[in-house]
């Protein structure tokens, strides 16, 4: 982990195949195990999503590159709640890369505004890619205690 000005990277090796990650991020249901409460997806270049993570915050963005399985890139901002992080101003970008012991997942989110907002988002991929790989690799994370 770590946290550049307005970027925070997280990574995590995955005892899973890219492919198994992968469908963590394109199947509605299968994002929702490890993070949200609700949502709305429409995974594919240019689709919009909407995701009620912890209930009373919402994230929204869209979809730029789906790249199965190796590469996930999409915009990220709050749409309620009390980050001040405006919806679809931010960037997610994932990459899978397969590694002997399954695969590395990098996610770096860029475009953060402030040193709180940046420690803030750490806090929340740290908290949701664990919650990820627990799912991939079979396992069942518990309800999300930030619900």
């Amino acid at each position: 982990m770590s946290t550049a000005a307005g970027v925070v990277t997280v990574e995590r090796r995955i005892a899973a195949r890219p492919e198994t990650v992968f469908s963590f991020f394109t199947d509605r249901e299968k994002w929702l195990s490890w993070m949200g409460k609700d949502g709305e997806f429409s995974f594919e270049p240019g689709g919009a999503y909407r995701m009620s993570v912890t209930g009373e915050n919402v994230a929204e963005g869209r979809f730029v590159v789906v790249d199965p399985p190796k590469r996930l890139v999409f915009t990220w901002g709050w749409a309620q709640g009390g980050m001040p992080v405006a919806p679809g101003s931010t960037t997610v970008e994932i990459t899978l890369e397969p590694v002997a012991d399954g695969t590395l997942l990098r996610l770096v989110h860029s475009g953060l505004p402030t040193p709180e907002a940046c420690s803030a988002h750490e806090d929340g991929w740290t908290h949701y890619v664990q919650r990820l790989a627990a799912r991939a690799e079979g396992g069942d994370p518990g309800s999300d205690a930030w619900m």
